[in-house]
């Protein structure tokens, strides 16, 4: 990795292990917001139109992330939740419509569809535990099935699902396409054109190893005006700075999902995030995760007493391994491997490891150890 190891000098009393809730920051990007603090401290605003440069950039890293028709496609929005609400009370609903999700999803992708009920949308929650759940959850599209909304890639089981499959049957259906991309963007390749997804959502405090505060929202350009606005402002006009200006209206870009003054601070950290990322390139990222993640499972598998709660081969794994111990209490595990410092989750039933393309072997190695001096095979 070259020199990519400086940019995360971490604590050697840990093993982070937790890039699947928040991850650290990148060197980088610690001090893009040291030198913003600084230079905020001492000359205030002076300087505001390059910060609106690397705010420009950070939208272009964005689209090219996602591999969006253009920056106007890319909304910065407060978090995954926001950008789903836009959608979900976006919509133009009828009585009887219905959304398809599955049985694994966080709660931000479930609660929002729910709170549809009382305009008759009706949730539908297709079971993942298929060896085809692709074709299970496209089975539950009925001609009332408006929008199916699904994670690219499950929160606690860490199952990866196919979206050119699902993209592909639901624009034949035609049913909407949500992507839930929070556990895929940043740690997997993702292409919304070639998948035909309608909208995608992401933080940016997991995989795009940036500050919680500041996520993405692609919305599809024939989609934009569908989608009803419940927030207004002076940032999301067409005609914005143009404040003397009576008339107005939402800007044509994804910009008129953003009704207010940006965040400027959590701009500047993410894109020096994404930055690093683009640096190392996203099939690089992917290929090295996957090298920690099989090192963790070989490792875990050998004990003999491990049950292994997530997806295990190449093509419905991301970054995610979660697992159980014969014999020991998961939760009370978990809490002993945070204490000894191996940083990771309870999820699913399960002590969740997620470790990212720069983890060292070191820190796998240490996390496998302390497991070991722990939880002994019995």
């Amino acid at each position: 990795m070259g020199h990519f190891e400086n940019e995360f000098p971490q604590d050697d009393h840990i093993s982070y292990l937790n890039h699947a809730a928040v991850a650290p920051w990148p060197r980088r990007s610690q001090q893009a917001v040291s030198h913003f603090a600084q230079e905020n401290c001492q000359q205030g605003a002076t300087h505001y139109p390059s910060w609106l440069k690397v705010e420009s950039r950070l939208r272009e890293r964005l689209t090219r992330l996602l591999n969006a028709p253009s920056s106007d496609d890319i909304a910065l929005v407060k978090n995954t939740s926001e950008a789903l609400s836009f959608v979900a009370f976006g919509l133009d609903w009828r009585a009887g419509d219905e959304v398809v999700i599955s049985d694994q999803e966080f709660p931000s992708n479930r609660i929002v569809w729910e709170a549809l009920a009382p305009l008759g949308v009706q949730v539908k929650i297709v079971s993942l535990n298929h060896s085809n759940p692709e074709a299970a959850l496209l089975a539950a599209c009925t001609p009332r099935t408006r929008l199916m909304a699904i994670s690219a890639v499950q929160y606690a089981s860490g199952l990866r699902l196919d979206l050119a499959t699902l993209g592909q049957g639901c624009r034949q259906a035609g049913v909407l396409l949500c992507v839930d991309a929070i556990q895929q963007l940043g740690a997997q390749p993702m292409d919304v054109q070639s998948c035909h997804i309608d909208f995608a959502m992401a933080d940016g405090h997991k995989w795009l190893l940036g500050p919680e505060g500041l996520g993405v929202f692609y919305c599809r350009s024939a989609l934009r005006e569908q989608l009803k606005l419940h927030e207004y402002g002076w940032h999301m006009v067409e005609h914005v700075g143009d404040y003397n200006r009576p008339d107005w209206q939402p800007a044509a870009s994804a910009r008129r999902f953003e009704c207010g003054s940006p965040n400027m601070l959590g701009a500047y950290a993410l894109e020096a995030s994404l930055s690093l990322l683009e640096e190392v390139s996203m099939p690089t990222v992917a290929a090295l995760i996957d090298q920690k993640v099989s090192f963790l499972l070989e490792g875990l598998t050998r004990r003999g007493d491990c049950q292994i709660l997530s997806a295990s081969t190449t093509e419905r794994r991301a970054g995610i391994v979660t697992f159980t111990l014969a014999g020991h209490d998961t939760a009370a595990l978990q809490q002993q491997l945070m204490q000894a410092g191996v940083i990771c989750a309870h999820r699913g039933g399960g002590i969740r490891f997620s470790p990212h393309f720069y983890t060292a072997a070191v820190v796998l190695e240490r996390a496998l150890a302390t497991l070991q001096r722990l939880a002994p095979r019995k």
